[in-house]
């Protein structure tokens, strides 16, 4: 009996004992610190759903679980964490799945540790927006609160064997390969390389960020390039002088810099392979040197200008224009350079002359086959730059693919729409078409033709009310102003019938096409729905102040603005003189004073003026709207416009 109660009482000091060394523990260190998680956690985790709170920890198949609350505090802890940002419909996350949990299973336990961790990005949107994450999945490792790009394998032992080499304490990434530009250093790095691509950027600037690992690997490849090419950038929010002294206006900007002369970069730099590409298609010269008379017709493009400058040696100096010209946009043109002087007494050309040449497939009777500037010592790069835009385009041309473009500035403009095929079984038809289009454009200097595909760019079409034509052939014309106009279809292609409208345009007879949806029989919401048909009737009533939102159905700030917009229609409901209105700027025309540039764009327009109306830049609040429209109307909320003496 004594023995049992001594037990007894042992037992209870024990118990006492381990109370106060759990009460003097460090409870932080317990709950923040991510250890490998013991059989009996996984078991009961295994099939829980992703419903974190506050700061526990919790895992999912060996895999830590990250929300708002505990992001930083198990980076903070923990010297090496694998975060994967994923979307629980993303394919591609659900064939990483099996292959990351088996991975964190076995790292957790490797020494020293790496956790494996997780944050399901629809979620916790929040810190997707803070990691810069636009694509599922998304891996980063921070390394002691640092954080790195991922780029390593997508299997299990190779992402073992990619963290456990960063998990070592002597790992230390390797120096950038981007050099990092100043006032300072700026003259003398330019000037050390025949080319370098400068990027100029700011340290907020969302697509900066999101360039800077796609930069840094393509640095990477192209300093390995023969010969290799530097790649550099400038933070000009710090370096406002060279941001300046190079016309710096948004972020990111890049620059070529060859042998000191800045160009415009006109490639993608979405990926690592399109900075790579473009910039080994920037070394050599810009025009390739043709041998002979025989490699000089072989050399011509089939379905473009080409550019060629005959010299009579390799040391003219009046070559340099066109040289530099041609290197800077080599991505648009064909450029060639001939010192041969048979190749150059074939045309008849004389030494110092740059030459475009219309290509065989777009030159007709009506136009001569090429063109010719004479250098001279007063020419610059800027002369050979206007000579080439002013004869770049044919008579009559194809509106097609990358020379778009050159038909943007080229207004009054004339578009023919009909089956363009130039392949060998239909180009005789399409030529058939083009040739009588081009007996009109001859007739008509001051405007730009080109021929259309119609199958191919039936939404074109429809810029002109032509959607729905059912012709063969159609006319769309783009006037100087930008308007748009659109013949009436022809049962049967008639020369006169087109001669007639551009005539009628250039007389100012022509009614401008306005695309525009149905008006609704009636407003049945809160907010007023306006087309563009009706848009004068209501926005331009100079009896009513009007709150236009110009939006598109697919955009989300447009979703989330439209129960606060209802609100606020519905709570000054009573203000007669007052509409609050919408409409689908992707369906409907515009005036130019009511431009949009954005989803949304919200514009006031009050009753005494209509031809400048305030966009409004406020918080998207029915508190913000209501005060703004007070302080900005006319004839509502009790006022009315002065009646001027």
């Amino acid at each position: 009996m004594h023995y049992s109660l001594n037990i007894a009482i042992l037992f209870i000091a024990i118990l006492s004992l381990l109370s106060n060394a759990l009460a003097d523990a460090d409870v932080d260190d317990v709950t923040v610190k991510a250890n490998e998680p013991t059989n009996a956690d996984l078991d009961a985790d295994k099939d829980s759903e992703n419903s974190d709170e506050g700061g526990s920890l919790r895992y999912e198949e060996s895999v830590l679980v990250l929300n708002g609350d505990n992001f930083d505090d198990v980076i903070k802890a923990n010297p090496v964490v694998l975060v994967e940002f994923y979307a629980p419909w993303c394919g591609h996350c659900k064939n990483l799945a099996p292959e990351y949990s088996a991975a964190a299973k076995e790292l957790a336990s490797s020494d020293p540790p790496v956790v494996l961790a997780k944050v399901d990005a629809t979620v916790h949107s929040e810190l997707a927006q803070r990691f810069d994450v636009t694509g599922y999945p998304t891996l980063k490792f921070f390394k002691n609160g640092k954080e790195y790009p991922y780029e390593g394998p997508r299997e299990t032992q190779g992402i073992i064997s990619y963290m456990k080499e960063r998990a070592k304490p002597d790992w230390a990434p390797e120096p950038d390969a981007v050099v990092t530009l100043t006032q300072t250093n700026f003259d003398e790095v330019i000037n050390a390389n025949d080319l370098i691509l400068v990027e100029f950027y700011a340290p907020w600037c969302g697509h900066c960020k999101r360039l800077a690992p796609t930069y840094e690997k393509a640095a990477k490849s192209l300093l390995k390039n023969n010969p290799p090419i530097t790649l550099a950038k400038v933070d000009a929010t710090k370096e406002a002088d060279l941001a300046k002294k190079y016309e710096i206006s948004g972020y990111p900007t890049l620059k070529i810099f060859r042998k000191g002369k800045p160009s415009d970069y006109k490639g993608k730099y979405e990926s690592e392979y399109d900075i790579v590409v473009h910039m080994r298609n920037q070394l050599g010269d810009g025009a390739k040197e043709i041998a002979s008379l025989k490699a000089l017709k072989e050399f011509f493009s089939v379905d473009d200008v080409t550019v060629i400058g005959f010299f009579e040696s390799k040391e003219e100096p009046l070559a340099q224009p066109y040289k530099d010209f041609s290197d800077e946009n080599r991505e648009d043109y064909t450029f060639g350079i001939v010192y041969n002087k048979e190749a150059r007494e074939a045309y008849k050309i004389k030494p110092n002359s740059v030459v475009v040449f219309n290509s065989e497939r777009f030159y007709t009777k009506y136009e001569p086959k090429w063109h010719v500037l004479e250098i001279k010592e007063e020419t610059s790069a800027v002369d050979v730059k206007s000579f080439i835009e002013k004869h770049h385009l044919p008579l009559v041309g194809h509106y097609h693919g990358s020379l778009i473009p050159r038909y943007q500035g080229k207004k009054p403009l004339c578009l023919v729409f009909y089956t363009v095929d130039f392949s060998f079984e239909h180009r005789e038809a399409t030529q058939f078409w083009r040739n009588k289009i081009a007996a009109i454009a001859k007739k008509f200097p001051d405007i730009t033709f080109a021929v259309v595909d119609d199958e191919t760019n039936s939404p074109l079409m429809e810029e002109f009310g032509l959607g729905d034509s059912g012709e063969d052939v159609n006319v769309g014309l783009f006037g100087a102003d930008g308007k748009r106009y659109g013949m009436k279809p022809m049962e049967e292609f008639d020369s006169d019938d087109i001669i007639e409208f551009l005539n009628k345009y250039k007389k100012g007879k022509l009614k401008p096409y306005v695309k525009s949806q149905r008006a609704p029989n009636k407003q049945t919401g809160p907010v007023t729905v306006v087309v563009a048909h009706t848009f004068g009737d209501i926005v331009l009533d100079n009896k009513k102040d009007v709150l236009i939102e110009l939006y598109a159905p697919w955009c989300g700030h447009c979703k989330n603005l439209e129960p606060i917009y209802n609100d606020l229609a519905k709570k000054l409901k009573a203000e007669k003189n007052l509409v609050i209105a919408k409409m689908d700027a992707t369906a409907n025309d515009l005036p130019d004073n009511y431009s949009s540039t954005g989803f949304p764009t919200i514009y006031f327009a009050p009753a005494n003026n209509k031809k400048s109306p305030i966009k409004y830049e406020g918080e998207r609040t029915l508190e913000a709207f209501e005060k703004f429209l007070k302080e900005q109307a006319t004839v509502s909320f009790g006022k009315v416009v002065k009646e001027e003496l």
